[in-house]
Order: structure tokens, then sequence, then C-alpha cells
């Protein structure tokens, strides 16, 4: 992805970027039942760097594990890239919490984008606080050894009924998290920054009382030339 994509993405929502997607024929790739616990000024971009979580087995998953330097789990916060976003497939699963506090401000420190999590955090209003994007299911207080069992780092994983693929661009706002396949990424940004001038321009015509018949969709060529001169006096 170009840096210039990176800076367009930051000021578009998933909402057109899943219309954007769906024109393509992607009907997937916004994460189900995930919300920020902090709205942030700009999106959240980023690749993404992945972990995969099983259902845990008892003699597998005992307090002790944490000892392990080399558990994904704990692996992925030392070795998620600055600028990347951490997506963590918990198997839909909030009952046991997917990170908590110091991990996530370990993820902040090391310049993260963003973490995301089809289960849920613990410490919570902590993780609200910080400067880094979090988003999850609902908090949870529990370890995630007492239900998962932390498998893989960086290969595709389901979050959230989502197809994930590491690389993938994440993008997450106010609304949720959008994965944008990587090829397409580029193409996306160019796209969804004009489809959000248009957007802004219909917003600003039926707040003064215009009808969406030919403005939104734009079947009225009519209401294109009001927005060409729109954009002429709005530097967009």
């Amino acid at each position: 992805m170009k840096p210039e994509s990176l800076a367009l993405l930051k000021k578009v929502s998933t909402a057109t970027l899943a219309t954007a997607l769906f024109k393509r024929g992607f009907r997937q790739q916004y994460i189900q039942n995930v919300q920020p616990l902090r709205v942030h000024a700009e999106s959240m971009v980023g690749p993404a760097f992945t972990l995969r979580y099983i259902p845990a087995r008892e003699d597998l998953n005992t307090i002790d594990v944490f000892r392990d330097p080399t558990h994904p789990q704990r692996r992925g916060i030392e070795e998620c890239p600055p600028g990347h976003v951490m997506v963590i497939d918990s198997r839909k699963d909030a009952r046991a919490a997917s990170a908590g506090g110091i991990l996530v401000n370990r993820l902040q420190a090391r310049g993260v984008a963003g973490v995301v999590t089809d289960g849920g955090f613990r410490d919570a209003q902590e993780i609200a606080g910080l400067r880094i994007w979090a988003f999850h299911q609902r908090p949870s207080a529990p370890t995630n050894l007492t239900l998962n069992h932390a498998v893989a780092l960086n290969e595709p994983i389901a979050c959230g009924d989502a197809p994930i693929f590491p690389g993938d661009i994440m993008v997450g706002d106010g609304d949720g998290v959008i994965a944008l396949p990587a090829h397409l990424a580029d193409e996306l940004a160019d796209e969804a920054t004009e489809m959000t001038a248009y957007e802004d321009f219909a917003t600003e015509r039926v707040r003064h009382g215009h009808t969406i018949r030919g403005l939104y969709p734009a079947t009225d060529m009519a209401n294109l030339a009001l927005f060409n001169a729109w954009r002429k006096t709005h530097d967009r």
C-alpha cells in the first residue's frame, strides 16, 4: 500500500469502504460484533498481523504457560510490527479475555496501530484510556487460558466471521472494523475518497431540504453538475 493510500484511508468510513467492496463482490470483509473501546480522531489503518486461538485443553493451558517466552500470544505482542494491526481470532468467544491492559500498553509503546479481537479484553477501562485503537466484543475478566489455546501467528484467520489474511489492510472507526484485500487497498482508498466527497455533498444538500431522489444515488445529472461546482468551492 502506498503511503498516500494510508493517509486517505484514515479519512474515510468503514461504511463507505463496505460499499466499495460490495461493488467488487466482497460481502464478508466486515468483522461482526466488535466495537471500539474509544473513538479516535482518525480511522485506524494498518496491515494485519494475526493470532489464532483454538479451544483450550486443560492439560496444556495451565498458568505456567505464561512463563514460556515462545507462547504465541506473548510472541505476538513483541513481534507485531509498528504500524500494523494485531488481529486476534478468539472464536467469537468473549467469556475469556484475549489480552489485557499490560499487553495492550506494550503494543502502544511499540507503535502498533491497533488491536482487534472478536473476543473480549480485560482491563477494558484502562485500555479505553490509551491512544491505541482497540476493538472487542465486550469486557471479560478471566484470562484467555481458561478457554483459549494460542496456536498460530501470522496465518489466515477468521475474526468475527471475516476472512483475514496477514497483510490485509485493516480499517477501523466508530462503527467497527473492515479488512481490505491488500492488492485492492490503493484503488479502494482512491474510490472511497471520491465517494466520501460526494456523500458529504449529498449530506449538505439533504440538510438544506433537498430530496434524496436523484441525489443519492446520483441518478440526476443536474446533481453531478452541482457536485462539481461544490467541489471547487470546498477544495475537494
